[in-house]
């Protein structure tokens, strides 16, 4: 069975860098494990490698980074990179937090899957991830 016949769906939820502001990630990995989701939880000021690195041993399906500080779109290109780097380039990526529109097209160019912006919908979270 491949990973996307497995269920639940593992998510890895994460917070890169140095953004100390976690309520929200932790609202939506409650929201995704009730949803019937295996969530991981990284906790605060992961680094790049150290999200990395647990995506493929916890062999997840889905990486979530939780970025509020402003700096999504680098630390988001380097994520997407090592994951290349590292032969994990099919694990999808989506990114959620304080994200201006103008930056949503530029994170899908990189290589994301989805942008949820703060106030996005659980529903629309969900239903993302179930059919990605």
């Amino acid at each position: 069975m491949d990973n996307k016949e497995r269920l639940p769906r593992r998510i890895l939820i994460a917070k890169p860098g140095l953004d100390g502001h976690d309520r929200g990630a932790k609202v939506v990995a409650t929201a995704l494990r009730d949803a019937g989701f295996e969530v991981i939880y990284t906790g605060l000021r992961q680094t790049v490698d150290q999200i990395v690195n647990t995506a493929i041993q916890e062999d997840v399906d889905v990486i979530g980074l939780s970025i509020l500080s402003g700096v999504h779109m680098e630390l988001t290109k380097r994520l997407v990179k090592k994951l290349r780097e590292s032969g994990a380039g099919n694990i999808p990526v989506a990114v959620g937090g304080v994200i201006p529109p103008g930056d949503v097209e530029k994170l899908k160019e990189v290589g994301v899957a989805g942008v949820f912006s703060v106030g996005t919908s659980f529903k629309k979270i969900v239903d993302f991830i179930r059919n990605i």
